[in-house]
Order: C-alpha cells, then sequence, then structure tokens
C-alpha cells in the first residue's frame, strides 16, 4: 500500500488551505493509499492545529520543539527526515517555504522529486504519472516518476478539490522525541510584514484584478468603476506593480498579498502559479482573458474570452442598470 504524508504549514493557528487540498490530491495518485499529515512547530498553536486536522485525516504527526516555533526549512527538514520513510509520497505546497523545503529533503530521504505539480495520473507499479505545467501554465507536461523509492512532490495550491473538514475522525501521533538534533545554520531574525497602503485588499469579498491586458495606466478607471459598481476594490497581478501603475500593496500573490475575497474577478490576468498562491479560500473566479489558453482558465468558474476593455464597461452598466 502506498503511503502518502503531507506536509501541513500553517501561521498564528491557522493552516495554509492546502491542508483540504491534499487529501484530493492523494486520492489522485492512489486511491487505496494511507494518507498521514504532518506538523511541526510549537507551543498551543501546533497542538490546536494538530488537532483540528484530525477532521480530515485519519493521522495527523505531531512535531513539538522550540527550533520549529517558526518554519525554517533547513530545520524542518532536519525533523521530517527522522519521521518519514524513506519510500513515502511526500506531498509539499508549492510556495515560497515548500520550494526551499522539498528539495532538499528528496536529497535526504534519497527520494524522486517533482516540483509544481497540478495533476495527478495515479500508479503503475511503482512508477507514478504527474502533470506540470511549462512556460507560464501555455503547455501542460505528462511526467513520469519512479516512485519506487519514494518521492517528494510540490503540488500547486488551488489546483486540487478541497476535502470537507468533517470527513474523519482522527489521532494525534506525538512523535516530537524522535525529531533528532534540530540545530541549523540558518537563524530566523524576524518577520517583517507586507505594507498596507490607503486599501487592505485582504479585506475585500468582491476583488477586482488587473494584469496586462489593462494595457495602459489610464485603462485602470475602467477597472475602478467597475469595482465600484460590485462593491469591491481594485487589486492587481505583479506586472502592474512592477510598471508602478499600482502600489506594492494591491499585488496578489506569493510575493504580494494573500487574499479570501468571495468573488475575484480575473481582469487580463494569466494565471501564474505565483499569482494563484495568493489566492485563497476557494473564491468564485471569473477569468476575462484574450488568449483562450491562458492558464487561468483552468481554476476559473466562469472563462470569458475577450478583451477586458471591452468587456469591463458593458459589465459596468449592466450592473448598473440592475
Amino acid at each position: 500500500m502506498t503511503r502518502i504524508f503531507a506536509y501541513v504549514p500553517f501561521k498564528n493557528g491557522v493552516t495554509d488551505d492546502v491542508a483540504l487540498e491534499y487529501p484530493d490530491a492523494a486520492k489522485k495518485i492512489d486511491a487505496g493509499a494511507s494518507l498521514t499529515a504532518v506538523v511541526t512547530g510549537h507551543g498551543a498553536d501546533l497542538d490546536n492545529v494538530a488537532d483540528a486536522l484530525t477532521k480530515t485525516y485519519s493521522e495527523v504527526i505531531k512535531i513539538d520543539n522550540e527550533a520549529l516555533a517558526y518554519p525554517n526549512a533547513e530545520i524542518v527538514r532536519k525533523a521530517l527526515t527522522h519521521v518519514i520513510p524513506a519510500d513515502a509520497i511526500v506531498l509539499v505546497p508549492h510556495d515560497t517555504f515548500g520550494m526551499d523545503l522539498a528539495p532538499g529533503l528528496s536529497i535526504k530521504l534519497d527520494s524522486a522529486y517533482a516540483a509544481d505539480v497540478v495533476d495527478f495520473e495515479g500508479m503503475d507499479g511503482a512508477t507514478l504519472k504527474l502533470i506540470r505545467q511549462e512556460l507560464g501554465g501555455a503547455v501542460s507536461t505528462h511526467v513520469t516518476c519512479d516512485a519506487a523509492s519514494g518521492a517528494v512532490i510540490t503540488i500547486r495550491p488551488g489546483t486540487f478539490a478541497p476535502a470537507d473538514e468533517e470527513g474523519a475522525s482522527g489521532t494525534v501521533v506525538d512523535k516530537s522525541g524522535e525529531a533528532g538534533d534540530l540545530s541549523a545554520k540558518r537563524t530566523f531574525l524576524e518577520v517583517v510584514e507586507a505594507e498596507v497602503g490607503d486599501v487592505d485588499i485582504t479585506k475585500s469579498d468582491v476583488l477586482v484584478s488587473i494584469g496586462r491586458g489593462i494595457e495602459d495606466e489610464d485603462n485602470i478607471e475602467m477597472a475602478q468603476d467597475l469595482a465600484d459598481a460590485m462593491g469591491g476594490v481594485v487589486a492587481c497581478s505583479r506586472p502592474i506593480v512592477d510598471a508602478k501603475w499600482l502600489e506594492k500593496s494591491r499585488q496578489v500573490g506569493t510575493s504580494g498579498q494573500t487574499v479570501k475575497p468571495k468573488i475575484y474577478m480575473a481582469m487580463g490576468i494569466s494565471g501564474s502559479f505565483q499569482h494563484m498562491g495568493g489566492i485563497k479560500g476557494n473564491p468564485f473566479i471569473v477569468a476575462v482573458n484574450k488568449n483562450p489558453k491562458a492558464p487561468i482558465f483552468q481554476v476559473a468558474d466562469v472563462g470569458i474570452v475577450e478583451d477586458i476593455l471591452d468587456f469591463m464597461p458593458e459589465l459596468q452598466e449592466a450592473i448598473e442598470d440592475l
């Protein structure tokens, strides 16, 4: 039986949304596999997170150590190496921390490694079939991975269906004593929070988010008018910030803000994993893009192939006529 371990990150006692996506990924790897969640940290937050995960996972491994109070990939890697079997499949979120953690973990476990996986086609003996995206999502590649000696795989958050939080009644297994030496060459210094500008996009239920498709700074007014009509605010992808058309506090993504809106209007945004990594909470995503092959359409609830400069004024007018 395939053994799958899912590393679950959390912050301030709240797990990342990927915690609910791992079960779907595990079923696509092997419907009969055993799935175990692994959490690392220190103190009451860790205990609360581990207990909460038993509603989704039949087994939760907890590693409690003061050295793990802040997630240092070097230290977490050491801890996981001591508690995860070498022939297991390990799932890690494909975010900035996961990209730091996973490659070295695969080396320590002497396992195969695959990054930024968006889907699985199952196991064929010891061969795992998976799907990645290349060239900014324009091309899907079908890859085989020899998992006979295990594998470490980073999965793209938001690409797997969230599980029912009440689907299991699991147990917590404390393996803090098996973590071994957790000394590290890197030392945590401080957390520098992103600045909040004149508008806090993390608090809005409706976001009209613009990308390269806006074409010109003057066209941002169209997005603002649509956002006003919908009772939302304007957000953006990184190219808009790089062009200095909007402030950094408006950027959604792994290098910007993490948002949890109810409705996300992706206007002229291609949908790179860096951008989608900043969208949590399973919002209703409406994507409008001239490129019918834009990766955003793979995760959107509604996809419209259209020029946003034509679409936004029409939608605004329709809303105001209601």
